[in-house]
């Protein structure tokens, strides 16, 4: 049987979500990694800083995507 399934707009943004979660995790793992060391290159830090600041960022329009809008 073949059924195709189109994602829903909340699907998506979830799955990006989720993907984008993953890789700031990881740029969390690897900052904390070449700040243990003592030859890395501060550059270096701060361009995995800005990438990972960037993500945080990207995660969190996504993040008020999912929120409806709360009238006070």
């Amino acid at each position: 049987m073949n059924v195709h399934h189109e994602m829903s707009h909340e699907e998506i943004v979830r799955a990006k979500l989720t993907a984008l979660r993953c890789e700031h995790r990881d740029l969390d793992e690897a900052i904390a990694a070449l700040s243990a060391q003592q030859l890395t290159s501060s550059l270096t830090l701060q361009r995995l800083k800005k990438q990972k600041l960037a993500l945080k960022d990207r995660i969190a329009r996504l993040e008020d995507e999912l929120t409806p809008d709360i009238i006070a």
